[in-house]
């Protein structure tokens, strides 16, 4: 028998993790969605800067309030439908296949942000079974990665602001 509460917790973390790496990884592959892609470095850097924050706001609430059910949904299918098999490796590729067949309501994006999820989850199965301390700290992962992405596009507004900004200290 598995303790719910920690598959449920588990869940929460790879959530998480996966959510903070599909923006990035989303950033860096698609750092323009409505035009071409950046033909400088400085513009591509600029473009992925501004874009990872905008697609971690609207990706991780999406991957949370429906990824983790649909994980723990896929998980309970690939048990009971990997009992037949009687093969060690039949539940994770059952899993992984109900994960990326759930993933496909949100087409592309969503196969793979249900993948990245997957792998979270394996590879967090060999940690001890987390509590809720650690679930909920681990919601800080996608805000922090927002607020460093934010902090730099902050950065770069600063110089032309600094003059004025010095003034208003002094």
């Amino acid at each position: 028998m598995t303790d719910a509460g920690g598959l449920f917790r588990r869940k929460i973390i790879a959530a998480s993790l996966a959510g903070a790496v599909f923006a990035v990884l989303l950033g860096l592959l698609t750092p323009d969605p409505f035009g071409e892609f950046p033909a400088t470095p400085g513009g591509f850097l600029n473009a992925f800067t501004l874009t990872v924050p905008i697609y971690l706001m609207y990706s991780f609430p999406v991957i949370l309030l429906v990824g983790v059910p649909a994980s723990l949904l896929a998980d309970f299918l690939a048990a009971r439908l990997s009992r037949g098999f009687r093969k060690p490796w039949a539940e994770p590729v059952i899993s992984g296949v109900l994960h990326a067949a759930f993933g496909l309501v949100a087409l592309g994006y969503g196969v793979a942000a249900a993948l990245l999820g997957f792998i979270a989850d394996r590879l967090l199965r060999k940690k001890p079974k987390p509590g809720w301390p650690a679930a909920l700290k681990s919601l800080a992962v996608p805000a922090l990665v927002w607020l460093f992405f934010m902090f730099i596009v902050y950065m770069k507004e600063l110089p032309g602001d600094f003059p004025a900004l010095l003034q208003a200290i002094l």
